[in-house]
This record gives structure tokens, C-alpha cells and sequence, in this order.
């Protein structure tokens, strides 16, 4: 069995969950998310692409229905001793299986909270499972009830969001090695994810973005790979992966000069992440790090080209991407704590001059503050 944390760490995991369910007056809580799975009990899979469900009740009754592949990922990777298949055939209904679970756990009548927001729980799979439990059982979203309890690390995750940190660092060395005239993103992307790779890390939650030239000012990977010019622009934002734990990095690198513009800009994120970073700390609220950011950015004249968000969380997360929650946006109440791990970026993207500037760090929010996980410098880099 390959688990990632100690019996204690999981433990407690579970009792604060059964805490909160007992707070909701919850009876049992349907997981759908697996970053909730593999917070709670360790499992590791890609299996959350079909339907599945971990239930877990007030007595503390853990129980995954799954399909056959994951079986065994699931034996291997977790601490889940009930283990339930669904078998595939033709007009198969998973939710009948689920039903019949919470019939074993004596839950009709009972309230019951479903993460409905989660990539496997798709609008089909949502419709079939409130028809079946319809007159059978109160059903709440509970979304986000797992997550809050995600969103402060502990001191064993830690230990693996700082390796992460590591490794994104390592992929920027690559970075900067290999980002010249003539290189092909290809080759860029691939000494990075190999740094990666090779450090003992995973493959991220959501593609590396690249782009020069004009798909420098894209926030989304692409696939289009292209030759950097002599005189050009590249973005980069990656992800260091350890265990499922993300540390992101994000930078905008001139090719043979930087433009006057791109000197300005570079200055403007400079100073916005730095009021952000000032605005980080316990007792400020998500919201009033994205007020610092707007007011900087929008005071030194880049209102047009900055972004309406300027970070999110970062944990342990499965594809399709990275973000966690709470994102950092206007009017966000979400109360900063220590503990919290937060990915800030400064996004320029200016369509008038074509011209695009970078500058993305994580942050660690201490009792006093924050700090700086990545050790690279923040200098606009040449090459």
C-alpha cells in the first residue's frame, strides 16, 4: 500500500470531516471530487473521468463504488477496505449501486450531502442520481465541505508543496537554458516537464502554457509549437508536482531584446505582486489581495490588460487543471488563514502593442505573513 501520509494524519482527516458533516447535520456525505478521495483516504486514480462515489456516514462507514480498472488502484493506493464494482453493460445505471450502499447504511430519510461540484459528477450523472434518491433521502450540496477543510495544509503536506516548489524551480533553470533564438517550444516544454520528472515529481494537473510571439498573450495552452524568433517574447507557466501538490511559477521572457514596454510592464507586476504579497496575510480576506492588485495595475495605467483575478489556492489537484479554491477576485470574503498556499500572478496582456508581461509566484501564508516558496529571482531575464 502506498500512502502518502501517516495514519494519524489520516485519521484526523476524517474526524474533523465528521465533525463538519455533524455541524451540517449531515448523516452521510457523497464524494464525487478526488481530490476529496484523495485527501480523505489516499486514492490515486484517473477513474474519476466515469461515475463513482465515496460515501462516508456519521459512524464513520467508508465505502467507494467504483468501476473494475480501479479495483486495484484503489487496494494499492488507499486505505479503503470496502471496495464496491459497478459492472459496465449496456443502459447500466451506477446510482441504482449507490442507492443500494445507502440502503445497507440504513440512510433513507436521512439528509445526505453530495459534491456536486466535481469533474466526474457530469450533468447526466447529477440528473440520474437526484431521480434515485428522489423521495428517498434530503440531499444538500456539500460541495465544498471537503475543500474548506483542504484549503489550510498540514505540516505533512507541506512537506511536499515545498518539494514541489523545488521542482518548478528546477524547471525554470531549464527555462532559461534552453530559451534562445531558434529553439523550438517543443524542446522548451520538454526539458521542463523532464526537470520535473526526473526530480521525482508527477505530471501536472493541467498542461504547461507556452506561447512567443503573439500567443504570448494567451492564458491557455495551445498546441500550436513555433520557433522563437531573434527578436521575440515567451510565456511560460508551470507547475512543480509532488504527490499531486502544485507550487506554480508564471514569467514572460524577451527573446534577443525586451521592448521599452516590456521594461514598464515588467515594472508594474513587479510592484502589483508585491502589494498583493503586502495584502497576503492572515485576517485580510482574498478579496483585498485583488483590490491591491486591480489598484496598482489600474493606477499605473494597465487597467485594459490586466486580469479580473490575480490567483487561487493551490493543493493537491487532478486534471483537468490546478486551481484550487478560493480564487482571488473582487469581493471575495474568504478570510485569509495561516496555512493557506496561494499561487499569485500578474497578468499583462496588452492587444494594442501585442505585447505580453508574466510574473507568477506561490506563497505560503504564515501566522505573520507569507513566504516566498520559489528561490528564483524576479528580475526581467534577457535572452
Amino acid at each position: 500500500m502506498a500512502l502518502h501520509f501517516s495514519k494519524e494524519e489520516f485519521q484526523k482527516r476524517k474526524d474533523d470531516v465528521l465533525k463538519s458533516m455533524n455541524k451540517q447535520n449531515l448523516d452521510a456525505l457523497l464524494m464525487f471530487r478526488q481530490e476529496s478521495m484523495y485527501w480523505l483516504t489516499g486514492y490515486d486514480t484517473f477513474g474519476y473521468v466515469f461515475f463513482q462515489s465515496l460515501v462516508l456516514d456519521q459512524k464513520g462507514n467508508v465505502i467507494l463504488l467504483t468501476r473494475a480498472p480501479d479495483l486495484r488502484q484503489a487496494q494499492n493506493t488507499s486505505n479503503i477496505e470496502d471496495i464496491r464494482i459497478w459492472v459496465d453493460k449496456d443502459g447500466i445505471n451506477p446510482t441504482d449501486d449507490l442507492k443500494q450502499i445507502l440502503n445497507e447504511l440504513d440512510l433513507k430519510g436521512g439528509n445526505i450531502g453530495v459534491e456536486y461540484e466535481a469533474y466526474g459528477m457530469t450533468g447526466r450523472n447529477a440528473l440520474r442520481l437526484n431521480k434515485s434518491l428522489d423521495n428517498y433521502c434530503k440531499v444538500e450540496d456539500q460541495s465544498e465541505l471537503i475543500t474548506k477543510l483542504r484549503v489550510i495544509k498540514s505540516n505533512e503536506e507541506l512537506v511536499y508543496v515545498r518539494k514541489a516548489a523545488e521542482l518548478a524551480d528546477k524547471a525554470l533553470d531549464e527555462a532559461w537554458k534552453h530559451s534562445k533564438a531558434g529553439a523550438n517550444e517543443a524542446k522548451i516544454l520538454a526539458e521542463m516537464q523532464k526537470a520535473v520528472l526526473e526530480g521525482g515529481g508527477d505530471y501536472p494537473a493541467n498542461e504547461y502554457i507556452i506561447g512567443s510571439g503573439s500567443n504570448a498573450l494567451l492564458c491557455r495552452y495551445q498546441s500550436e509549437k513555433r520557433n522563437l524568433s531573434n527578436t521575440d517574447q515567451l510565456s511560460l507557466e508551470w507547475a512543480g508536482t509532488y504527490k499531486h501538490y502544485h507550487s506554480a511559477m508564471f514569467r514572460t521572457i524577451p527573446i534577443g531584446k525586451a521592448e521599452p514596454k516590456h521594461i514598464k510592464m515588467h515594472e508594474a507586476c513587479v510592484q502589483t505582486l508585491k502589494n498583493c504579497v503586502n495584502t497576503l496575510v492572515p485576517g485580510k480576506t482574498a478579496g483585498d489581495v485583488f483590490d491591491a492588485h486591480a489598484k496598482t495595475f489600474d493606477d499605473l495605467g494597465f487597467n485594459k490588460a490586466r486580469m479580473n483575478a490575480c490567483g487561487y489556492s493551490l493543493g493537491s489537484t487532478f486534471s483537468p487543471n490546478w486551481m484550487d479554491w478560493p480564487m482571488l477576485y473582487t469581493g471575495n470574503p474568504y478570510v485569509i488563514s495561516p496555512g493557506n498556499v496561494f499561487f499569485m500572478h500578474m497578468i499583462l496582456m496588452d492587444s494594442d502593442s501585442n505585447l505580453a508581461m508574466n510574473l507568477g509566484e506561490t506563497y505560503l501564508v504564515t501566522e505573520n505573513g507569507n513566504e516566498r516558496l520559489g528561490k528564483q529571482k524576479l528580475d526581467l531575464v534577457v535572452l
